[in-house]
């Protein structure tokens, strides 16, 4: 008997170091396996998560897809680790060099590819909503039912009926699938921080509103050729203000058209819209476009001019006149005689 139970114990003793080899040289199989890549070529591709995606099917697509050389290794770690309920749908730049432990920490991570979103100065909200839809980050129109919603930007703290001109223009990192209302967000917040807190008091230093102000840079933005020239046309506006003239500006007239095709007429000049400054007195009822810092700049700080008129020189800068008859001299320079035919 007493043998039996020395056998026993022995054959108890074997199996347990069997079972403690076979743990070890397992665990160290996996471990090697978590920390090598599938390939050795990086290149990267974006691999998508679904929203409710399951855990099996997505490692299997790892898998097709030749991220992963063994599913049933990479389930067990992920549950080792705890990854399998924490992946997070999105799209992730994703690569075979990559280890599985770095594959488990991008996709746990979070860290979604990035769409680059970039707004140039002077777009409408119109131009943006094009933009956003040709980066597939959402369709256009919905884009713009919220931005001419009038509860968004109260929500937003925006005091106006629209948020056109507080779209700030600038370069935006957004993940696919995000929300119209998240874009436009960032791209109210963005206006926000780039405004400085000096500027409120020159606001109502020029007993201005900042919904005035920016609707006055949307103009500046539009009319203006060369950047050197924004506080003069800055100037020309106050001025004309000053003297309750009307502004006369193509751009705002511009705006009020509805599909515009490039080719304003004079017959456009003289339609009534709330845009058209040859018609209404003052500033229109809001921006044109989104300006950029330096034209809410100019239309903070004109320059100090008695200009009222100034007309294009055709290359990209104008001349800036006092009187209508010095601007007359310069419409017939610059403007009239180009269109002349010369003689055969």
């Amino acid at each position: 008997m007493g043998r039996k139970l020395k056998a026993l114990g022995k054959l108890a003793i074997l199996l347990l170091a069997a079972a403690l080899t076979s743990a070890v040289w397992f665990g160290y199989a996996l471990y090697r396996y978590a920390n090598k890549p599938c390939a050795v070529i990086d290149h990267q591709v974006i691999f998508a998560i679904a929203s409710g995606e399951a855990f099996d099917p997505l490692i299997a697509r790892l898998a097709t897809e030749g991220f992963i050389s063994d599913p049933f290794k990479f389930k067990l770690l992920a549950r080792i680790k705890g990854d399998d309920k924490k992946l997070k749908a999105g799209e992730y730049n994703l690569s075979a060099a990559m280890t599985p432990n770095q594959i488990l920490d991008v996709l746990v991570g979070g860290k979604s590819f990035l769409y680059r979103l970039t707004i140039p100065e002077g777009y409408n909200a119109k131009q943006i909503a094009a933009e956003v839809a040709a980066q597939h980050l959402g369709d256009a129109q919905a884009f713009l039912d919220l931005v001419n919603d009038p509860e968004t930007a109260s929500r937003l703290n925006i005091k106006a009926q629209s948020l056109e001109g507080y779209l700030f223009p600038d370069t935006y990192l957004f993940p696919k699938g995000v929300s119209a209302l998240a874009i436009i967000s960032k791209m109210v917040a963005r206006f926000k921080e780039q405004f400085k807190p000096e500027w409120y008091a020159r606001a109502r230093e020029l007993n201005l509103s900042v919904h005035e102000i920016v609707t006055l840079a949307s103009i500046i933005e539009k009319e203006t050729g060369d950047p050197a020239e924004r506080p003069l046309i800055s100037s020309v506006f106050h001025n004309r203000l000053k003297k309750k003239m009307r502004l006369e500006s193509d751009p705002t007239v511009i705006f009020g058209i509805k599909d515009f095709d490039g080719n304003i007429k004079r017959s456009h000049l003289s339609t009534p819209t709330p845009y058209n400054t040859y018609i209404i007195r003052g500033l229109p009822p809001g921006p044109i476009a989104s300006p950029g810092l330096a034209s809410i700049e100019a239309a903070l700080y004109p320059a100090d001019t008695n200009f009222l008129f100034f007309v294009s020189k055709k290359d990209n800068t104008h001349h800036f006149s006092a009187t209508i008859e010095e601007h007359r001299q310069a419409v017939r320079k610059y403007q009239l005689r180009r269109r002349r035919k010369p003689k055969s």
